[in-house]
């Protein structure tokens, strides 16, 4: 299979911050690509530099055979960017908008205004399309974004955070998008900090931490490398999680995870529903009350946990993963970037 994205050793640096060190990434046609990582890892700086917006320090980059740096005027005629906030202009209605990305990519006045319909009617825009963005809802500005995007139909999308902001109904509509997309055969690599939306949209994962990859596969590979099984207690008392992960010590293949404002200690385990009824018979032993338990597979979450040493947290602020330079806000670094991917 073909390559789409390829990358190899890329570095990109800040005065003494290192945003990647060495990143290697290949994507193959047709497919998903999830990019995971904690805030500051390097996934937004990758995006940029594999979309011609920031030149790396060292390393190489092709996308569908275009150099990022050498190839970039054509390599923008290819590609569509949708970046962590929703690039739209307020003052522009939905249609006016999407005309505008057209112009930009060159497509000429009838195709542009064309696409822009296809597109309103496609993300269920079409009431709205006459209407001034600024009156749009975060997932109407969302859903205006990634069509945006689409209007010159790249072969080849970059998605940073795309649902970032979005209640849960949204959310799964934006999914059963993107996976429209990806039947048609577009290449898609998509940033995210949603474990789920990872495990349910991506053919192949890569974990990022401290500018590189250290780890990639499927879900069920990364999975595997954890091993094991988990058994979750929901404890009614909180201040008894210390007397919990005591009792069970002798009971767990690593060490327990405890959640006190969950009242959720997580032991990892090997033996099943045995070592289930163990652990139980151990809690109640001690005098300990347990308000909820089960026993599941590992998840993306416990593969970050091991390999990041922390779990992914989705913070209410999104931090970049490129350093404050008291440039311009981060909603209008989206929108200008989208624009100069369009208009080059």
């Amino acid at each position: 299979m073909t390559n789409a994205i390829e990358a190899e050793g890329l570095i990109k640096k800040y005065g003494d911050v290192v945003a990647l060190d060495g990143l290697d990434l290949e994507v193959a046609e047709g497919t998903v690509m999830g990019l995971l990582g904690p805030n500051g890892a390097g996934k937004t700086t990758t995006v940029r530099i594999l979309t011609t917006l920031l030149v790396p320090d060292a390393g190489r980059a092709t996308v569908v055979g275009h150099d990022v740096v050498s190839d970039a005027r054509a390599l923008r005629r290819v590609i569509g960017l949708s970046g962590q906030n929703a690039a739209v202009d307020e003052h522009l209605t939905g249609f006016e908008n999407l005309d505008m990305v057209g112009r930009l990519y060159h497509l000429g006045r009838t195709r542009s205004r064309e696409r822009a319909h296809e597109l309103l009617e496609r993300f269920d825009l079409v009431e709205a399309g006459g209407r001034p963005a600024k009156g749009y809802s975060g997932g109407m500005r969302r859903r205006l974004d990634l069509a945006a995007a689409l209007v010159a139909e790249p072969p080849v999308l970059f998605l940073d955070e795309p649902t970032t902001g979005l209640d849960p109904r949204g959310r799964l509509g934006m999914w059963d998008v993107i996976a429209d997309l990806v039947r048609g055969g577009t290449t898609l690599l998509l940033t995210t900090q949603y474990l789920e939306e990872a495990d349910r949209l991506a053919d192949k994962i890569a974990v990022i931490d401290h500018g590189t990859v250290i780890a990639q596969g499927t879900a069920d590979e990364l999975k595997a490398q954890v091993g094991g099984e988990r058994i979750e207690f929901t404890l009614t008392d909180a201040g008894q999680i210390g007397a919990a992960c005591a009792a069970l010590a002798s009971l767990g293949s690593g060490a327990a995870r405890t959640d006190a404002s969950a009242r959720r200690v997580t032991l990892p385990v090997d033996g099943g529903a045995a070592v289930l009824v163990a652990a139980i018979r151990e809690l109640d032993a001690a005098g300990i009350a347990v308000q909820d338990v089960g026993l599941r597979r590992p998840t993306l979450d416990d593969v970050f946990l091991s390999l990041t040493g922390h779990a992914a947290e989705i913070e209410a602020e999104q931090a970049d993963d490129e350093p404050d330079t008291g440039q311009q806000d981060s909603s209008q670094q989206d929108s200008s970037q989208q624009k100069e991917v369009a208009s080059r």
